[in-house]
């Protein structure tokens, strides 16, 4: 079984989305390079975007719901919790986080015996296009991991099986210079009542807390957890008087090169922005369901 001591990397992040179109249209404008279209073997289908860092973002559609509503009655804990965050936030938005797995039949034993399984396993394949016109076909293992008094927000660990090397390096390349993820950021009225299950996800018991929230690292990236003064004082979002309880995926932190030349960019496309804490903020719209947030690499 694998060590909770040992912390895990950031795979990717699941965003849904309306559609696919929309989505290439907005992270285009955005300065981001987008993969071609996979569909998943259950209804479900992606235009990725990949960084250097190898974290990615997965943009998440329906391509057909009769196959999502059927797998998701079969116990396909990823669809499913796909239409549940459908049903209850919308159509967009910002809906689980993945780690890196090297036995994702350990993960899913560990988080049974935790007390936090998301559900079954789910196990498959499929094609993927790659830049040069050829295709591959990774296996993948997924253990989910949930809090149920967080209906809005999972997570997963996914083991890769058989994935030949392949050369994303135009797909990692991206006109606004960003290089990675260095941080998600999710909101709650009191984050350290889901500090345990965040510490199990990340295999790592630190936790940097204060007045705002509370950060925990992963392998190269982290998970902060801010309350309403932290939403406030480091996005600039007000999250009003709700109080609604649970995790909510709100903001991915990106690395980038150069911010002077990603906020030219973003002027030339007509992009709004704001400057809030030292980052640019760009605000969800459709076909970016939660703050972009960019910070110049130092």
């Amino acid at each position: 079984m694998a060590s909770p001591r040992t912390r895990r990397p950031l795979d990717h992040l699941v965003l849904p989305v309306e559609d696919l179109e929309t989505t290439r249209a907005r992270h285009m404008s955005l300065g981001f390079t987008i993969a071609a279209e996979a569909r998943h073997p259950f209804g479900t289908e992606n235009a990725c975007v990949f960084f250097a860092d190898g974290t990615y973002l997965e943009p998440l559609a329906i391509a057909q719901r009769e196959e999502c509503e059927e797998a998701a009655r079969a116990g396909n804990v990823f669809v499913a919790r796909d239409q549940a965050y459908r049903f209850r936030r919308g159509d967009t938005g910002f809906s689980a986080a993945v780690v890196g797995s090297r036995d994702a039949a350990a993960d899913h034993a560990r988080f049974i015996e935790l007390g936090m399984s998301g559900g079954e396993m789910l196990e498959f394949s499929r094609p993927m296009k790659l830049p040069d016109g050829s295709e591959v076909t990774p296996s993948f293992k997924l253990a989910f991991t949930a809090d149920l008094r967080s209906p809005d927000f999972f997570a997963f660990a996914v083991e890769r099986i058989n994935v030949p090397p392949s050369d994303r390096s135009a797909l990692a390349t991206h006109d606004n210079g960003v290089t990675g993820i260095s941080e998600i950021i999710l909101s709650e009225p009191n984050p350290t009542d889901f500090q345990y299950f965040l510490q199990e996800l990340a295999c790592n018991r630190e936790v940097d807390a204060n007045s705002f929230g509370m950060t925990i690292a992963l392998e190269g990236a982290a998970i902060t957890v801010y309350n309403k003064a932290g939403m406030d004082t480091h996005l600039g979002v007000d999250t009003g008087d709700s109080r609604e309880r649970g995790l909510i995926g709100r903001a991915v932190v990106f690395h980038v090169s150069d911010l002077q030349a990603l906020s030219a960019l973003l002027l030339k496309n007509d992009v709004p922005v704001r400057q809030v804490a030292g980052k640019l903020v760009v605000d969800p719209a459709p076909g970016q369901g939660a703050y972009y947030c960019f910070e110049e690499i130092r």
